[in-house]
């Protein structure tokens, strides 16, 4: 379950993220399960981060450091993750239907069984990544 500091500072938004980075960091903030439909992240630095079935609908995360974070389960749609650092991040089982990863870096990030239909991948790297039973048609 989320913390419920880390969850306060998330909604937020990311300048109060960025403000205490640094100890989210050392604490990898824990985001399971919060609600942050909609929540302006932009920039944000969440490397680490637990985002287990985190509810990210609409959320703009342009710019997010989410290297390494764990977003199994979580509900991404229509999320916009432009430019986003997502290297090695876990998105199994990740719904990201309509979500737009323009530019984002997704290296050796693991998108098994990830929902991307309709989602925006132009110039996003995504070498390495496993994409194995990723479906990326709506259905």
């Amino acid at each position: 379950m989320a913390d419920p500091r880390h969850l306060l500072l998330a909604r937020a938004g990311a300048d109060a993220l960025r403000s205490l980075s640094s100890g989210l960091w050392r604490h990898r903030a824990d985001l399971s399960g919060a609600d942050l439909r909609g929540a302006v992240l932009r920039g944000a630095e969440l490397p680490f981060a637990d985002l287990r079935g985190a509810d990210l609908r609409w959320a703009d995360l342009r710019e997010a450091d989410l290297r390494w974070a764990d977003l199994e389960g979580a509900d991404l749609r229509e999320a916009r993750l432009d430019g986003a650092r997502a290297e090695g991040a876990l998105f199994v089982s990740a719904d990201l239907s309509g979500a737009s990863l323009l530019k984002a870096l997704c290296q050796l990030a693991d998108l098994r069984g990830a929902k991307l239909a309709g989602a925006r991948l132009a110039g996003a790297d995504l070498s390495d990544a496993d994409l194995s039973g990723a479906s990326f048609l709506g259905g």
